[in-house]
């Protein structure tokens, strides 16, 4: 098997991962539609690539030497995904869902999201940056298929389950959220 095969499987394994970025795309998807949602995938792109381009030009050497920035970046992403969840919980009964979920909060998301370090620090060939261009471009492409699934999801699933009980859904979503924040700061602190 190509190292690229191997890398596309782990990418993509962990990409269709339930996580921040997904529910938020799942919910749009639920709320305004698949054609409607399409631009967070930009969103969803650019905050992945902006981590990784980031940690593959400037910082993994840096971040090896100081672990507690990792820890750091973690627990700024579980405050965020908190945010996101309360901020779910709390939009009126009359509001959509879709339409709390912006390409800002779907960008802030990724670039929060752990699953970017572990594919810049881990996934990644560590290599030249010429070498690994390639590799990025293959996860650009998978990130869109990935998202691209979440939506439909969202859209074909958590669409029926909203019409009967908007509240439910949301509710759900914002728990589901709330255990993801909870299990990032758990990571920090060593207690998870």
């Amino acid at each position: 098997m190509s190292s690229y095969s191997v890398f596309a499987l782990a990418a993509l394994a962990l990409l269709l991962t339930p996580g921040p970025t997904n529910t938020l795309l799942a919910l749009s998807g639920a709320g305004r539609g698949v054609k409607a949602s399409l631009p967070l995938m930009l969103g969803e792109i650019a905050g992945y690539l902006l981590v990784i381009l980031s940690l593959v030009l400037l910082v993994s050497r840096f971040l090896e030497a100081h672990a507690g920035l990792a820890s750091a970046i973690k627990l700024c992403a579980a405050v965020w995904v908190a945010f996101l969840a309360v901020r779910l919980w709390s939009l009126p009964p009359s509001a959509s869902i879709g339409e709390a979920i912006s390409v800002r909060r779907v960008f802030v998301t990724t670039c929060l999201n752990p699953k970017a370090l572990i594919v810049g620090l881990v996934l990644l060939p560590q290599a030249p940056v010429a070498e690994v261009w390639s590799y990025i471009l293959l996860f650009s492409l998978l990130v869109a298929f990935a998202a691209l699934a979440w939506l439909c999801a969202g859209a074909f699933l958590i669409r029926h389950a909203s019409q009967s009980s908007p509240r439910l859904v949301r509710g759900t979503a914002s728990c589901f959220l709330l255990v993801l924040s909870l299990g990032l700061a758990g990571n920090v602190f060593g207690i998870l």
